[in-house]
């Protein structure tokens, strides 16, 4: 049986690692001042941050469903079925959608709610192509993603209100108090629910909050002047799936690094790529270290 894995740039995932990977991306539309733009398609990366930072009007919308099943229909015309993985219906109306119109291809389109977004929701990418190399169908892919949705978490600290203001995360008195105390949130999305995991005052005080977080799956990090540092050991057992928000900071980003080889799991760092101007031959010295 041939089982064909499709999500959308939710993911993470661009149009050129879809393809090499064999996996079939929905870009997902973006209304900015009123107009449509397709992630990938009609607007880049930097382009995106670029009108955000121009104040720019940004919202998201889902996916059409003309859009959708015209993708489900093509790949149809290859496969015998398709496992679609959005993102959580914790985070937004486009699994339920996505569900209510699969139910018109006869069982052969299984939408996963697995609760994760991002990097987490590119990990369930990765398992589920593993799993049809393994002879997997649709209906037990989708089975086992949504039970092993909820073992992952992400913890993010921004640094501005204003989008938390317009999704209706803070009042707009609250985001304005923020914004004058320099209130900077940690979130933790965890089980497709996006949550406030503390309050601290500038990103310093942010980063300390996800060392805190750290600590609780018993990873030691700690910041000394310019230095960050972590602390483990062979024995570590550190849960698969986590991801970091490395901010673009290297020692954040080789810290949690670190983390990952110290307890023998893959973990998922953003912007990774800060890195390689301090430090290129890190990922080189770290295969050395570790044995």
């Amino acid at each position: 049986m041939s089982v064909a894995v499709m999500t959308d740039t939710n993911s993470g995932l661009t149009p050129a690692q879809a393809k090499e990977l064999g996996v079939y991306l929905l870009p997902m539309p973006i209304l900015i001042d009123g107009n449509a733009y397709y992630e990938h398609q009609s607007i880049t990366p930097k382009e995106f941050y670029e009108k955000m930072r121009a104040k720019a009007d940004i919202s998201t919308t889902q996916p059409s469903p003309a859009d959708l099943m015209d993708l489900w229909e093509e790949i149809l015309k290859t496969h015998d079925e398709v496992v679609h993985i959005p993102m959580s219906s914790g985070l937004s109306g486009s699994h339920e959608t996505a569900a209510g119109f699969a139910r018109e291809f006869n069982g052969r389109v299984h939408v996963v709610d697995n609760h994760r977004i991002s990097v987490t929701m590119r990990q369930s990418v990765l398992e589920a192509l593993q799993m049809t190399k393994d002879g997997k169908t649709g209906a037990e892919i989708k089975a086992y993603l949504e039970k092993d949705g909820l073992e992952s978490s992400i913890y993010i600290a921004v640094n501005t209100l204003e989008y938390l203001k317009k999704g209706g995360r803070v009042t707009a008195a609250g985001a304005a108090i923020g914004t004058v105390l320099n209130i900077k949130p940690v979130l933790q999305i965890q089980g497709g629910k996006l949550d406030a995991y503390k309050k601290v005052r500038g990103m310093k005080a942010a980063i300390k909050a996800i060392i805190d977080g750290l600590a609780l799956l018993g990873v030691d990090a700690w910041e000394e002047g310019d230095d960050l540092f972590v602390e483990g050991n062979p024995q570590l057992q550190v849960p698969q799936g986590l991801v970091f928000e490395s901010h673009g900071d290297h020692r954040l980003a080789m810290t949690w690094a670190l983390v990952g080889a110290c307890g023998r799991v893959p973990v998922s760092v953003t912007r990774f790529t800060c890195v390689a101007v301090s430090y290129p031959d890190f990922l080189a010295d770290l295969k050395g270290l570790v044995k």
